[in-house]
C-alpha cells in the first residue's frame, strides 16, 4: 500500500509533482484543496470569504482526515495544512511525508507565474510577495521539517526537472 503526502509552502510544486509521481506509481492523486472544492462546491477563496481563516482550516482538517485514510494515493496539501492542529502528527501517522523545500525567490517566482487566486496574497506587490514568503517561511518551517523526508526542489520549470523530482522521491522512499 503507498500513501505519500506533500507539504510544503504554496508555489513549491507539489500538485505538479504529486501527478507526476501519483501517475508514475499507478495509483491516484488527491489534491487537498481540490477535493475540498469538489465536496463543498465552492473554490478555496470562496470558502475563506465565507468562513474566514478559521473555519477553512476547521473544514481543511476534516477533508485532510478523509482523503489521508485512502490507499494508493499521493496527496498534495495545501501549504497552511501542517501549521494547524495536529495536522503534521496526524499525517506522520498514516503516510510517508515529504517536504519539498525551495528558496523564497523561487516559490514567488513560481506563485508570481501561477494563475490561481491565492486568498493569503491578495493584493501584494512583487516585493511584498517576496518579504511575505520570508516572513510566512519562518513561521512554518517548524512544522514542515517535521515531515518524515524533505527534498529540496528548485525551480521545476521542465517537465525533466519534474521526473528528477520524481526520482528522488521514489529513491527515497525506495520504491
Amino acid at each position: 500500500m503507498i500513501r505519500i503526502i506533500l507539504i510544503g509552502y504554496m508555489g513549491a510544486g507539489k500538485t505538479t509533482v504529486g501527478k507526476a509521481l501519483a501517475a508514475e506509481l499507478g495509483v491516484t492523486f488527491y489534491d487537498l484543496d481540490w477535493y475540498i472544492t469538489m465536496r463543498y462546491h465552492r473554490s478555496v477563496p470562496e470558502i475563506f470569504a465565507e468562513r474566514g481563516e478559521e473555519g477553512f482550516r476547521d473544514l481543511e482538517r476534516r477533508m485532510l482526515h478523509e482523503v489521508a485514510e485512502f490507499e494508493n494515493v499521493v496527496v498534495s496539501c495545501g501549504g497552511g495544512t501542517p501549521c494547524f492542529f495536529d495536522n503534521m502528527d496526524y499525517m506522520n501517522s498514516l503516510a510517508e511525508t515529504i517536504y519539498l523545500k525551495a528558496e523564497p525567490e523561487v516559490l514567488g517566482m513560481h506563485l508570481r507565474m501561477g494563475k490561481g487566486r491565492r486568498p493569503l496574497l491578495e493584493g501584494k506587490a512583487p516585493e511584498e510577495l517576496d518579504d511575505y514568503i520570508r516572513q510566512m517561511l519562518v513561521e512554518r518551517e517548524p512544522y514542515y521539517t517535521k515531515a518524515k523526508h524533505t527534498l529540496d526542489v528548485s525551480l521545476l520549470d521542465t517537465s525533466v526537472k519534474i521526473q528528477e523530482s520524481v526520482k528522488l522521491i521514489r529513491e527515497m522512499l525506495k520504491i
